[in-house]
């Protein structure tokens, strides 16, 4: 079993930044943050490899969003910058069982309670 805590969400003006954070309890292959917005399904923003070699960005973020991983200490990151308010959503941090990446949220095999972030105009 593997749990997962967010932190790091909060409120921010367009053009802003924010970090989140995800820290991991047990062994976690590859990760992801994923979102999900009022009345939307839950979607992959990024994705990172066990290793941290290999990152996944969806095409919404690609440029402003950046996804990072230290295993030492059993946590990941994602840096979002140059926010818009189409990124408000409520953001979980996700773990893979055995799987070295996905990019769907339904591969996903552990789900943290979720952060929300909410980027104002």
């Amino acid at each position: 079993q593997v749990q997962l805590v967010e932190s790091g969400g909060g409120l921010v003006q367009a053009g802003g930044s924010l970090r989140l954070s995800c820290a991991a309890s047990g062994r976690a292959y590859g990760m992801g943050w994923l979102r999900q917005a009022p009345g939307k399904e839950r979607d992959l923003v990024a994705s990172i490899s066990t290793s941290g070699g290999r990152t996944y960005y969806a095409d919404s973020v690609k440029g402003r969003f950046t996804i990072s991983r230290d295993n030492a200490k059993n946590t990941m990151w994602l840096q979002m910058n140059s926010l818009k308010p189409e990124d408000t959503a409520v953001y979980y941090c996700a773990a893979l069982n055995g799987q070295h990446m996905a990019v769907r949220a339904d591969e996903y095999d552990y789900w943290g309670q979720g952060t929300q972030v909410t980027v104002s105009s």
